[in-house]
């Protein structure tokens, strides 16, 4: 019976032995399973350090704007119609309202997405974004081949919306309709922000000159072509201011959205 006892002991203690290194080993799998996740999670954490953490919640809304602001959309009537999307004041109306035109690669829609239409509306201001003949949501238009066409195009779009007391940012392309807009009507303007404008080489220093319209012209400090291009013919307004926002490119707004809106807003809430 000893015998046999130290047998079915000596069976016990391999038995436990045997469990014992199985569970040693599944604990130190499931700890190095753990310090890779670690690994992991601390390698994360120095990618987001390395490229920016993001701004508190008050930054964020200069992007995406109020939810509690809603963005209309409609047609302009006609034989050329104008897709756009209107914003409201959200509190007591200011007297100017904007209308936001669009660059070669973009449309209405970048306006809503970048939160300017929210932001303005906030701030108590009518705006107006739209699609230029050709882009997002409004057909191509022939009456867009000519200069004289151009601006009457957009002439007519204000008058659709009753747009009233407008100030009139115009980036890159879009300069190809503001531009002949504000030469022959820029009286019908309570401000101009011209944003690195295609077609400023159309127009003489005294087109320029006869201007008497507030302007700001605004433009990303890594822009080396067209803005350069253009702000040597803007600076011939009588009546400008000029900011550079840095590190940002010819889309300036989009990669500074929230100096961009600084700057704009500090603009409108001075003018008369």
């Amino acid at each position: 019976m000893e015998h046999g006892e130290g047998r079915v002991a000596t069976l016990k203690e391999r038995t436990q032995e045997s469990e014992k290194g199985r569970f040693g080993t599944v604990v130190q799998t499931s700890m190095s399973r753990s310090q890779v996740a670690l690994l992991g999670l601390g390698l994360l954490l120095m990618l987001l350090l390395y490229v920016g953490l993001p701004g508190p919640l008050k930054q964020t809304s200069w992007l995406w704007g109020d939810p509690n602001v809603t963005v209309l959309a409609g047609l302009t009537p006609g034989n050329s119609p104008i897709f756009y999307r209107e914003v409201l004041p959200l509190n007591r109306a200011r007297r100017v309202q904007v209308v936001l035109l669009h660059g070669k690669a973009f449309n209405s829609n970048t306006w809503e997405q970048l939160g300017t239409l929210q932001l303005l509306s906030q701030r108590g201001y009518r705006a107006v974004a739209l699609d230029l003949p050709g882009f997002g949501n409004s057909a191509p238009s022939k009456e867009a081949s000519t200069e004289a066409g151009r601006a009457e195009l957009l002439a007519q779009a204000l008058r659709d919306l009753e747009v009233q007391n407008a100030v009139l940012v115009s980036p890159s392309l879009s300069g190809r309709y503001a531009l002949p807009f504000l030469m022959r009507g820029h009286h019908q303007l309570h401000g101009f922000v011209p944003i690195a404008p295609t077609s400023t080489q159309n127009y003489t220093q005294e087109q320029f000159w006869a201007v008497k319209t507030p302007t700001l012209i605004l433009y990303g400090e890594l822009d080396y072509i067209l803005a350069r291009e253009s702000l040597r013919q803007l600076r011939h307004l009588p009546n400008h201011s000029v900011v550079k926002l840095r590190n940002a490119g010819h889309a300036c707004y989009l990669h500074k959205p929230q100096d961009f809106h600084v700057a704009l807003l500090a603009f409108l809430d001075h003018l008369p």
